[in-house]
């Protein structure tokens, strides 16, 4: 029978932050593969002042901080962790956590010990005690990558080729957060369902990570209207607007030129290129990217 190594640590697979412009508000991602676990912190997390809003995507838990530092009235049952302080410094993102009994075991040293922290103080936790930690994450940016046109009636999938694209250049400086596919309005032009697909990353190498994207998608799309775009912000909704008259209706080029926004760029030009920006604000919003806006029904 396998022995276990640490019965009383479950280690976060991964955790990962982006700051806005202004390095007042902070996006903490944290992957977990222990659903309980990470249902009870969302729970008690979101009673922390700090904390605007948390929410579920896929396997990880996002929170929208503001940042600051305070006093936790932390108290058994009712609100036995949270997060007390946030702070961005330099390149630096600096999240510190609070917990009582188990929920000090969960601030502490899971979260020191995860996979993208880069350094941590942590104090000694278990039994009834109250422990928690500090944990140091790079600071990465937002980069949403939309893409839409690779495929011909004949083989290809624009959501499967986003995805395998998104997993290959993911690496220390950019990891692979959200993948979404969105359903736009059924113009005559399109392959069949009319979908495009937005890839969420985080990165600290915008950049680089637009070009080897780029470099794969090209030498891989089977479209000779293949449209990507990428934009680089903490919040995509400025290109709401736009996104919701793609999904409503067949949309111009001249419209998307109209677009003058610097956080927005077009890699690839082709006809995809509507459904490619168009895809960028619906990200992680599956409900609403996933719904047919073709006023039928």
């Amino acid at each position: 029978m396998e022995r276990l190594s640490d019965p009383y640590t479950i280690r976060y697979p991964q955790i990962v932050a982006v700051a806005d412009e202004s390095a007042g508000h902070v996006e903490l991602i944290e992957f977990f593969d222990c659903t309980g676990g990470a249902m009870w912190v969302k729970r008690h997390y979101a009673q922390s002042p700090l904390v605007r809003s948390v929410r579920t995507v896929g396997a990880t838990n996002r929170y929208l901080l503001s940042t600051g530092s305070v006093d936790l009235a932390l108290e058994g049952s009712v609100f036995p962790a949270g997060i007390a302080a946030v702070a961005v410094r330099g390149d630096e993102i600096a999240i510190t956590y609070r917990g009582l009994g188990g929920g000090g075991v969960g601030a502490s040293i899971c979260r020191a010990s995860a996979p993208g922290v880069t350094r941590y103080e942590s104090d000694p936790a278990g039994g009834g005690r109250l422990a928690g930690s500090t944990i140091w994450l790079p600071r990465r940016e937002r980069v949403i990558v939309g893409i839409d046109d690779t495929d011909t009636p004949e083989e290809g999938a624009t959501w499967t080729l986003a995805h395998n694209i998104a997993r290959a250049v993911e690496d220390d400086h950019s990891r692979y957060l959200s993948h979404t596919i969105v359903q736009l309005f059924p113009v005559p032009y399109r392959t069949k369902n009319c979908v495009a697909i937005a890839c969420e990353f985080a990165t600290s190498d915008p950049d680089g990570l637009a070009r080897h994207y780029r470099d794969l998608l090209e030498e891989y799309t089977l479209s000779e209207e293949t449209g990507m775009a990428v934009w680089r912000g903490f919040d995509p909704s400025p290109l709401e607007e736009f996104g919701g008259r793609v999904k409503r209706g067949e949309v111009s080029p001249e419209d998307l030129a109209a677009i003058t926004d610097r956080r927005l760029s077009v890699l690839m030009d082709g006809r995809g290129a509507i459904g490619a920006v168009a895809a960028i604000p619906f990200a992680t919003r599956y409900e609403e990217a996933l719904a047919l806006w073709n006023g039928v029904g």
